[in-house]
């Protein structure tokens, strides 16, 4: 038999009910070919007795006898397609652990190509063949292999699932939607393929911009590490040139800030890599999720979709990384201010250096009237607090202080760094700092570390003293015309400068903030007229 012939008889040596070449074939009335076992199994279930293939009904049971001509052919079709398949078989891959293999071999199993979604059955290419030439055949759903075929079958009523139940967010046959869910929302298994496969491409999108927004973020870290290695080695090399020109007591110093600087590097460094390895992590986990998102989104088995849909893991728990940030480390008022005492002559130069880096934090502070003790008078920029021995007529609100005479200012700072001056020259009594926004404003108040204030005050006009636990009072070589206040707030630090001498006043170190800070300001009594002068919030003459 040639091959041409060959290729042009094969659907005729095809049983339509098992899909195999015939086995003892026989001959309905009508002129149908079907293996015996099979038209016979057929019929035990089947009545009124009809043609599986153009339905005609037979009034009462043919006789069926085995048509010896078809039988001869079939033989010969079956050896002739054992070969082909044997010839071919080292050609297709054999089936691997995992993959589906092919239904119909036997012996060894090949690798399915399509699954079958009329015949519930894996075809390998040999096998696969009549699906794609008899006519019949050509009609079936053809999917990518899958297992488990039984499950695309309704357990309850044993037909194809082939829609979907809104209401119930499940797969459900033709009978279903008139049993069990009869007044339930039922959509065809496309057109929620469809939905789900469009929320699939979204939550791709938002993995995709969650992977990219972490990656900008290990890039700020790294920008942020290399700024603090600048910044770590401008001040190692500043502190080495003072302290190399000082006697023993100074070079131990030296060591000690050279340590202090190097450690705080050490921990922002190690703070960075915690960071960007987290963030890794997440990139890991969001490039899983988004692997499988894709791998699923790819999917044309509309019911593989659905059904693994709400099985898809969720979303991996992330941190919100808008605001974390690593912050270059402050330098300001360490080993220095230690050495003041001995040192104040040799020391000038690194603290004109110390207060003009602080200068570049400079920020514009305004006093709030809303906050403003009514025997206090502002100034219509909200530069001068004055102090009046005349009561206004203000609302008692809850922002507003009603016995102590203080005032704070529009701003607030929750992160970073922040500095302003202020004129004092002329009063013998003031208080400046800053406060916490939750601070209490009604009634008797006192302004300590315990209730929410940094601050340092003259009393007297020579009296400082920084409300430390326990206060401090401090030694002054000269009454300060004018203030400098500067924070960090992750550094956890509040200094004060006497801008005219270049020297540092008081710090405030190790604080702890975890609330908005707002500058604060206290005009005090006004002493017999004594202490008349106001407190002016000035702009930072920033000097070479």
């Amino acid at each position: 038999m040639s091959a041409a012939s060959c290729r042009l008889t094969e659907d005729q040596f095809l049983c339509s009910i098992c899909l195999d070449v015939f086995t003892d074939p026989v001959s309905t009335p009508c002129g149908h070919n079907f293996c015996k076992t099979c038209i016979t199994q057929h019929w035990d279930v089947k009545v009124p007795y009809k043609c599986p293939n153009c339905n005609d009904v037979f009034n009462t049971r043919p006789e069926l006898r085995v048509n010896t001509f078809i039988s001869e052919m079939a033989a010969q079709f079956r050896q002739s397609a054992q070969q082909k398949a044997s010839s071919s078989s080292s050609e297709q891959q054999v089936s691997k652990p995992g993959e589906v293999p092919c239904d119909v071999c036997t012996g060894t199993k090949l690798k399915a190509l399509k699954s079958c979604l009329v015949c519930l059955a894996s075809y390998c290419e040999t096998h696969l063949e009549p699906h794609l030439t008899m006519s019949g055949l050509k009609r079936h759903q053809l999917i990518d292999p899958v297992e488990n075929l039984e499950g695309r079958m309704c357990e309850k009523h044993d037909k194809l699932l082939e829609l979907f139940c809104k209401t119930d967010q499940m797969c459900v046959c033709m009978l279903c939607t008139v049993l069990d869910h009869k007044t339930h929302d039922v959509v065809p298994l496309k057109e929620e393929y469809e939905g789900k496969k469009a929320e699939l491409g979204k939550t791709e999108a938002e993995t995709q911009e969650m992977i990219q927004k972490r990656r900008l973020k290990i890039q700020e870290i790294k920008r942020s590490v290399e700024l603090s290695n600048q910044n770590a080695d401008r001040e190692i090399a500043e502190g080495v040139q003072v302290f190399t020109a000082l006697m023993e007591s100074v070079e131990r110093s030296q060591a000690e800030l050279v340590h202090t600087i190097k450690e705080k590097l050490r921990k922002t460094e190690k703070q960075a890599e915690g960071f960007i390895k987290e963030l890794e992590q997440e990139i890991s986990e969001l490039e899983k999720r988004s692997s499988e998102v894709e791998q699923l989104s790819r999917s044309e088995d509309h019911l593989h979709l659905l059904q693994s849909f709400t099985s898809l893991n969720a979303a991996p728990p992330t941190k919100d990384w808008t605001e974390v940030s690593v912050c270059p480390p402050s330098y300001e008022g360490r080993a220095v201010n230690q050495l003041e005492e001995t040192l104040s002559q040799q020391m000038k130069k690194p603290f004109e250096a110390e207060l003009k880096r602080v200068q570049q934090h400079e920020v514009d502070v305004t006093l709030d009237p809303d906050t403003a003790h009514p025997n206090l008078i502002l100034s219509d920029d909200g530069k001068q607090v004055h102090l009046s021995i005349v009561r206004k007529n203000l609302p008692d609100t809850p922002e507003r202080f009603d016995t102590c005479s203080i005032v704070l200012a529009k701003q607030s700072f929750s992160s970073g760094r922040f500095y302003y001056e202020v004129q004092v020259k002329g009063k013998t009594d003031w208080d400046l700092g800053v406060a916490r926004e939750s601070i209490n404003r009604k009634g008797k108040i006192t302004a300590n570390l315990q209730n929410g204030y940094w601050r340092i005050c003259l009393r007297n006009k020579s009296d400082y003293t920084a409300n430390a636990s326990p206060s401090v009072r401090l030694s002054l070589k000269s009454q300060p015309e004018k203030v400098g206040v500067f924070v960090d707030y992750e550094e956890g630090l509040v200094s004060f400068y006497d801008v005219d001498a270049a020297a540092l006043i008081y710090s405030f170190t190790g604080c702890s903030f975890t609330e908005k800070l707002h500058p604060y300001f206290s005009r005090s009594l006004n002493n017999g007229g004594k202490n008349s002068a106001p407190l002016i919030i000035s702009p930072v003459n920033h000097t070479e």
